[in-house]
């Protein structure tokens, strides 16, 4: 971030992190496209990374109960718990190997095309939009009860959201529901994996980018994104499963398709 940029950019960005990124919308899609038209200059992409800490504590803070409980069911050897940390960490982990296997091809070819992110966001909406006026029968509402077989699908699902505009939460969600979750549940286990697998995003980019967070003055961009999108996304969490459980998934299918088509024709005309 350039000096001359201020925290306007910075603290709209994170903004929009907060709000999209447990939305089925593709939150990186949103902060990149909208980073590129503000002309936001963020080296080695690690703003749009290191921000999305923000919306994790948010989950971490609004599921700590939650959470405390599963560990100490954990701790005492209860199979529920045991077999959920295992489906979480299933649905986890082909994600994160591929993103360390292909991180820097991300990071500087796929982050700097927006064409690809505007394509993706369009076609995952049409695909989103099918997928949710399907009428299919849950056969898992529970996400303690997940197999551990579907966990690992749905991280292989969760997979394609390492190209932006896909959704990592969209492809989730999808991937769930195709495999026989309800709405609800499929969108609340997409709230517990990001935690281990965002987070590890944000601790190896912080990583490598040390030195260039040191001396690039993004720091101070970071922080403010990083306290926006936790207070918005805290709220988003916060209501989402109930307007998800009423209404589907249906509007945000025709925002993707909307904001894709407008990023498409912004880049046609400010080519």
């Amino acid at each position: 971030m350039n000096a001359d940029q201020g925290l306007f950019v910075p603290l709209i960005l994170g903004i929009i992190e907060g709000v999209t990124e447990f939305l089925p919308v593709s939150s990186t899609g949103h902060i990149l496209l909208v980073g590129h038209f503000l002309g936001f200059d963020s080296p080695g992409r690690v703003f749009e990374v290191m921000i999305q800490l923000g919306a994790i504590l948010a989950i971490a803070v609004l599921y700590f109960q939650r959470l405390l409980g599963i560990a100490r069911d954990a701790i005492a050897r209860k199979p529920g718990a045991l077999r959920f940390i295992l489906g979480v960490f299933l649905a986890s982990a082909p994600a994160a190997i591929a993103g360390v296997l292909l991180h820097d091809f991300i990071k500087t070819v796929i982050y700097e095309t927006p064409i690809v992110i505007c394509v993706m966001l369009i076609v995952g909406g049409i695909i989103l939009l099918y997928v949710d006026q399907l009428k299919l029968e849950p056969k898992y509402t529970d996400i303690y009860n997940y197999p551990p077989l579907l966990c690992l699908y749905i991280g292989l699902f969760q997979m394609l959201a390492l190209v932006p505009g896909v959704s990592r939460s969209g492809a989730t969600i999808v991937g769930s529901l195709l495999m026989g979750t309800d709405k609800r549940s499929a969108a609340e286990f997409t709230f517990f994996i990001a935690m281990p697998i965002m987070g590890g995003a944000f601790l190896y980019d912080f990583w490598k980018s040390k030195d260039l967070i040191a001396t690039s003055g993004i720091g101070i961009g970071i922080a403010i994104g990083f306290a926006a999108a936790f207070v918005t996304a805290f709220f988003v969490v916060r209501y989402l499963l109930d307007f998800i459980s009423r209404n589907g998934f249906a509007v945000f299918a025709y925002w993707r398709i909307f904001v894709g088509a407008l990023g498409l024709w912004g880049l046609l005309l400010f080519k």
